[in-house]
């Protein structure tokens, strides 16, 4: 679910209003939940898993190469059918998780498709388990060599492996352990109704108006966020505290070393790779976000900014009203600029009613890329208001989309990318669509508000994001001693927020409650890094694009990038742009872009 439901936390950044706007289809999966298919599907899966284990369990490693190429594909068939239940699940479920028959449906194919697992839950466990001179020689089969790269991220677990029923076990309690606690979130989330000035909206359009250009309607706004996470801040609290724990009983039993060990070999990205990028990070906190935040209190003419000054346009930012038709347009543009083969890899999420982007209650806030299976197409959902910023947010989800698209080629078990990969793709078509905006923009004052949102949009990306990550890695260790108390909680989120976004802010104690509303931490611990992973990477990359005299040569290796999905590491997929991420150096490249374009607002 991680790598599939790539979201964007709502952050208010988007406002006004678009019509007409469309809303998905997902017929292309099922009907609806009482489609007979997918009962059909279910007694599919449950006929082959029975049959798979006869022919396979206990037998892998007296297979031929060929013979185990022909039980991964097996495999492989039986794992995307439940795949793509799950997919239409998810996707029903966030599309309006107010009806009680959604919630009621996601659980319980949850519950089915997690029984179906445990049937071939022996197969990469027992893989494993196949001795690396024996599997070296399995793998100059040709036919199996076609998954060489899935056995090797696979064999990155060996040493987390535990015996079969202790997996099974663990496999089985999701559904009742974090599966559950993120349901209560998100049906939580979704039903809140907050006042503001006299109107009752959902959180996610509560929060959009945190960027009004009316300080007055920012600063009811802000207070009504604030009143709706008090409310909840002992189920929000016991959430947190509950997921947490629950991570720690399976990171003891799989004997992780940290917290965030599991995510970085999910990513497979070296330990050393992280600690790099997050003290970069943090060491440039005065050079970015501090230096940039000063500068905005002054265009503000303020002493000091108030947390909901954060995401406030820019005096003279009209931000005129964008319809639908001209996000598009602009998105599409952008992308056929680049490359004409990339647009047309995004053009049917257009045509063929492949994005969600009404907002209404009961919706999932913010915005993903669900990359569903192969054998079907990735699924948008956003929240659209008609900003600029909401241009950006379908750039960056139609980069997932691109991407997911074109490595759907690879096939189930070698399509998805982990998350550092996957934000490469999204950031860099949001880095397309503004330098398309910025270079058909002549007026300089309109240019420099550009800019300056431009770095707002790349400050939330990393400095935001890192602070994110440094709450969690607060939050976890401190919650290894004992449960944390909604107090303690709230001042580990000021505390790395005061540090990250610098003196420039004076944060009122209506801000303290502000960590509830951010899903990755109870969905997907430890995700957010993959932001500014994938943001520097982007700088850097961009910059190779922009000096290389090859235009369509970078865009023709940018799509092999892309269309390799999970198939390659980052060290394999950099080197032919000549960037290499483990390199400490690297990620100072990509926040000096970030530092550059403040100098530029400076001299202005």
């Amino acid at each position: 679910m991680d790598q599939n439901r790539l979201a964007r936390q709502p952050d208010g950044v988007s406002t006004g209003k678009a019509a007409p706007l469309p809303s998905w289809d997902l017929t292309d999966l099922y009907a609806a939940p009482t489609d007979p298919r997918i009962e059909a599907d279910l007694k599919t899966v449950q006929d082959g898993a029975d049959r798979f284990a006869t022919a396979y369990q206990g037998k892998l490693a007296g297979l031929s190469g060929a013979e185990l190429a022909e039980a991964i594909r097996a495999y492989e068939a039986l794992q995307e059918i439940p795949g793509r239940i799950m997919s239409y699940a998810v996707l029903l479920f966030s599309a309006d998780s107010s009806i009680p028959a959604h919630g009621q449906f996601y659980q319980t194919m949850s519950e089915r498709v997690t029984a179906l697992g445990t049937k071939t839950l022996f197969f990469t466990l027992e893989l494993n388990r196949i001795p690396d001179a024996a599997l070296a020689a399995k793998l100059q089969d040709k036919a199996l060599a076609h998954y060489a790269s899935w056995l090797r991220d696979l064999r990155v677990f060996l040493p987390h492996q535990r015996e079969d029923v202790i997996e099974r076990l663990f496999m089985e309690k999701d559904v009742t352990g974090h599966s559950a606690w993120t349901r209560l979130f998100d049906e939580t989330i979704a039903g809140l109704r907050l006042i503001v000035n006299g109107d009752e909206l959902t959180l996610s359009a509560a929060l959009n108006k945190l960027s009004d250009s009316d300080r007055a309607m920012r600063e009811e706004a802000a207070k009504a966020v604030a009143k709706a996470m008090e409310r909840n801040e002992k189920l929000f609290a016991l959430v947190l505290n509950t997921i947490a724990k629950d991570k720690a009983v399976d990171d003891e039993w799989h004997a992780y070393p940290h917290p965030w060990s599991f995510r970085n070999r999910a990513n497979m990205v070296e330990d050393e790779v992280v600690n790099a990028l997050v003290e970069a990070v943090k060491s440039s906190y005065g050079r970015l976000s501090h230096r940039y935040y000063a500068l905005k209190a002054k265009w503000l003419g303020l002493e000091k900014l108030e947390h909901w000054d954060r995401n406030a346009p820019l005096p003279a930012d009209a931000d005129k009203p964008v319809s639908w038709p001209q996000a598009r347009d602009i998105v599409l543009n952008a992308y056929g600029g680049f490359s004409p083969d990339l647009a047309a890899t995004i053009r049917p999420f257009f045509e063929k009613n492949w994005i969600d982007a009404a907002p209404r209650p009961g919706k999932a806030g913010g915005a993903f890329s669900h990359s569903t299976v192969p054998s079907a197409h990735p699924y948008v959902l956003m929240n659209f208001h008609g900003k600029t910023r909401d241009v950006m947010t379908l750039a960056h989800e139609l980069g997932h989309g691109a991407h997911q698209s074109l490595a759907a080629r690879q096939g189930y078990l070698l399509a998805g990318t982990p998350l550092t990969l996957a934000e490469t793709a999204s950031v860099f078509g949001e880095m397309l669509t503004f330098r398309s905006l910025l270079d058909a923009e002549t007026d300089p004052a309109r240019r420099r508000i550009m800019l300056a949102q431009k770095v707002e949009d790349m400050l939330n990306t990393v400095v935001r994001q890192i602070a994110f990550h440094e709450f969690e890695v607060a939050f976890h260790t401190e919650r290894a001693k004992g449960e944390i108390l909604p107090e303690r909680i709230c001042e580990i989120w000021l505390d790395v927020q005061t540090r990250s976004l610098g003196p420039a802010f004076n944060f009122t104690a209506d801000y303290r409650t502000f960590w509830a509303y951010i899903s990755h931490f109870f969905h997907s611990p430890f995700y957010v890094y993959a932001y500014a992973f994938g943001d520097c990477l982007v700088n850097a990359l961009y910059a190779v694009y922009q000096e290389s005299p090859d235009k369509e040569g970078f865009a023709a290796k940018y799509r092999e990038m892309l269309a390799a999905g999970g198939a390659k590491r980052h060290k394999e997929l950099l080197a032919p742009f000549g960037l290499d991420a483990s390199d400490p150096a690297f990620w100072n490249k990509g926040l000096d872009v970030i530092s550059g374009f403040i100098d530029e607002l400076e001299k202005a």
